[in-house]
């Protein structure tokens, strides 16, 4: 760089490091190795990944945690492989920055048949391929534009919460531009809505609260991934109404707030949970994604004339849609307009504990009887080990179920992927998210995915939970965490296969079976320095309980910083969450009448 130049390579990161991006994920390769030489230049840290799948899948982690993310790949082969991660970003609303180092923009001008393309001069293919997963797209072919387009894109990326792609080709990455645009920070708010028209959609609102006797609120995906956390909670506190989540929204609430009333999720729901939110004559769903696994194979059942939606493109009152509108804007200028006074008085609310609401009828359904490790058991007692400000990972699969069970304490993060759901996402997540805590932790930065009460970051721990069917995919990523002295406790399910794909189909069919692990060896594997890895194993309750509660070197609980921790818990193979199993059953119903069976 030279006086008020700047090379493009190190504008787009100086621009990614504005936002909050330190750790870039990827896999170095030809096409981008002289842009990966820039990053210190800008204040970033290369992570380098196993493969480009799984750091997709730790870039969508980091993203939920630290607000965005960038992910570097090469062209053609690496950004392919990374492709189904990205997707998934798109899927769940995660603002991820996919960079592709492409050939030279004379080479690509030529056609000229260079690896890594398909081999007819074709340099576009793969771009397009990306613009039905992501909001926002550039190829920087010339310099004296890119700065404008790298601004756009990132600023879309950002307020959208959703992924973009940028290639940038090998020349056009080290040539120098003016560096006065970055004097001028990125827009990061979501504009204003119009006043007028959203003066209507108020009116409307404050008409249905006040005249509601039974107000209730559900709290989704949407308002994790669009920061509205802050102005939910002060909705919550102001109308004192009775708020659920959905398994997607899980953690956007703090569980221990009077109004918490538990998780909502159709017909796999507590049945006084179900109905309770079923019997409401009013409901405020804030950011909503009824996805088949989130609705427990769309049971839900609130009805339009009862439903206020708050999303981040629209608004819908009862049957009447309102288009540009977006809810958190609408949110800052709703709440100070709620008179508690005008509110009937509404039903009070019930809290939950990490045990079961009542005893089963059927004495072996107990989760307190018996020694094996059983989803109805596991979960609460789970709920009982995590503390405060906790980041919790959870795998496609029986996991996903079972942490709707837990209870959490204030300020948890979750992290799952249930509308996606791809195997394998959990492992690559749990590094993203560590290292996002880490540099959240050094920096003494702010929480930006949990509740407004937690102001500021402690050295939190992230807990990952994944099945021994899904590990095998993406089981080599556990040893970026140890390059990086990411600590996080790794338990895996061993329940031999997977489990959550025999109950919705193939119960004893040999594509669900796997090869077993001898997981014991695998951190030693990825670490073979003496004292910075640990094995543990749990197979009945006794054993479960003794890790997780007490003190001691055959615990979780030994004083040790800094070491990685692996708890193999065996569980029985057909054993699934309640949810899951209803869930599943409501599914198979699903299907058969799309059949017409």
């Amino acid at each position: 760089m030279s006086g008020d130049k700047i090379t493009v390579g190190r504008y787009l990161f100086k621009r990614l490091h504005e936002l909050g991006v330190r750790g870039v994920h990827g896999v170095p390769g030809d096409f981008n190795l002289a842009t990966l030489d820039i990053l210190p230049e800008a204040g970033l840290e290369w992570v380098g990944n196993c493969n480009e799948l799984n750091a997709g899948y730790a870039a969508d982690g980091y993203a939920r945690v630290k607000g965005i993310s960038a992910l570097v790949t090469t062209f053609g082969v690496g950004e392919l492989s990374a492709i189904a991660a990205v997707a998934g970003a798109y899927s769940e609303h995660v603002p991820l920055v996919h960079v592709v180092g492409v050939p030279n923009t004379a080479a690509q001008k030529n056609g000229l048949l260079l690896h890594h393309t398909l081999g007819n001069g074709d340099f576009q293919a793969f771009e397009e391929m990306y613009r039905k997963i992501t909001v926002s797209s550039t190829h920087l072919r010339d310099p004296a534009r890119a700065a404008e387009d790298i601004d756009r894109v990132l600023e879309t990326c950002y307020i959208e919460s959703r992924p973009v792609y940028i290639a940038l080709p090998t020349d056009v990455a080290l040539t120098e531009i003016h560096s006065e645009p970055l004097k001028k920070k990125l827009r990061t708010e979501v504009k204003d809505n119009n006043q007028e028209y959203e003066e209507e959609v108020i009116s409307e609102i404050l008409k249905m609260i006040y005249s509601s006797k039974d107000t209730v609120i559900l709290v989704d995906a949407c308002a994790i991934r669009h920061r509205v956390l802050e102005e939910l909670h002060k909705l919550v506190k102001t109308t004192g109404f009775t708020t659920f989540v959905t398994p997607m929204g899980k953690g956007a609430v703090s569980e221990n707030l009077p109004e918490f009333g538990g998780v909502y999720i159709g017909d796999a729901s507590r049945p006084e949970v179900q109905k309770r939110m079923e019997q409401a004559e009013c409901v405020l769903y804030v950011g909503g994604l009824q996805s088949d696994f989130n609705t427990a194979g769309f049971t839900f059942r609130i009805t339009a004339a009862k439903t206020v939606e708050f999303h981040s493109d629209h608004m819908k009152i009862r049957n009447a849609t309102y288009p540009f509108m977006h809810m958190k804007p609408l949110m800052r200028t709703l709440l100070p307009r709620i008179e508690k006074s005008k509110i009937p008085p509404q039903p009070s609310t019930k809290s939950v504990t990490n045990e079961k609401p009542s005893p089963p009828a059927n004495p072996q359904e107990d989760p307190n009887n018996g020694t094996e490790i059983t989803h109805a058991y596991l979960w609460p007692k789970f709920g009982n080990y995590l503390k405060e400000d906790d980041i919790v990972c959870t795998e496609t699969g029986t996991a996903n179920f079972g942490i709707i069970e837990s209870v959490f304490p204030a300020g948890v993060t979750l992290l799952s992927q249930v509308l996606w759901g791809s195997i394998g996402y959990s492992v690559g997540c749990c590094q993203g998210a560590a290292l996002a805590a880490k540099e959240l932790w050094e920096e003494g930065g702010k929480v930006i995915t949990t509740g407004p009460e937690k102001a500021h970051v402690k050295n939190r721990r992230v807990i990952l939970w994944v099945g021994d069917g899904s590990l095998q995919l993406t089981a080599q990523e556990i040893s970026t965490m140890i390059r990086l002295g990411l600590s996080p406790t790794i338990f895996v399910i061993n329940n031999n296969g997977y489990t959550i794909e025999r109950r919705i189909h193939g119960l004893h069919e040999k594509y669900n079976d796997i090869q077993p692990w001898n997981l014991k060896h695998l951190l030693p594997l990825f670490s073979p320095e003496e004292g910075k890895s640990k094995y543990l194993s749990c197979k009945d309750r006794k054993e479960l309980e003794h890790v997780l509660f007490d003190e001691g070197e055959d615990t979780l609980n030994d004083g040790k910083e800094g070491v990685i921790k692996l708890v193999e818990v065996f569980m029985p193979q057909m054993d699934v969450p309640r949810a899951l199993g209803m869930t599943a059953d409501a599914t198979a119903k699903l299907n058969k009448r799309m059949l017409g069976k």
